[in-house]
């Protein structure tokens, strides 16, 4: 692949992934304010390992949340840095939402899905952006 095909899919892979992270962000944002809001919007879970207070959650999945949205915007302005910082949230992201299943397991699957998409997304952008010339 030529050099500006490779910056093309590079280009276009850090947008999508700098947007997701923003989105799954501010979804967790949204859904640490509910949590710390309104306790009983979530499922009470009893005999659960990582039993936590939801609104211990809520503070968890508001800061996770802020500082994955903050990530995604220096992936937008295309902050090297910024790449392998959006992976490793995004790992971080998936793995809150593995252990918060129990309290709401649609919401928690699709934010999974998305940062599963992220790290994909990422990872092929510094694949393209490392590849020999």
């Amino acid at each position: 692949m030529s050099d500006n095909g490779r910056l093309a899919w590079a280009t276009a892979g850090a947008v999508l992934a700098g947007s997701l992270l923003i989105t799954v962000g501010l979804f967790q944002v949204f859904e640490g304010i509910a949590a710390i809001a309104k306790d009983d919007l979530f499922v009470s879970v009893t005999d659960y390992t990582f039993a936590i207070d939801t609104t211990g959650w809520g503070w968890i999945h508001l800061v996770l949340g802020a500082l994955v949205a903050l990530v995604g915007v220096f992936v937008l302005m295309g902050r090297s840095w910024a790449y392998g910082a959006g992976i490793g949230l995004a790992i971080v992201s998936a793995l809150n939402q593995f252990f918060f299943l129990p309290y709401y397991p649609w919401w928690a699957l699709l934010i999974i899905a998305l940062d599963i998409f992220v790290i994909w997304s990422l990872a092929v952008v510094l694949g393209e952006l490392n590849a020999p010339s």
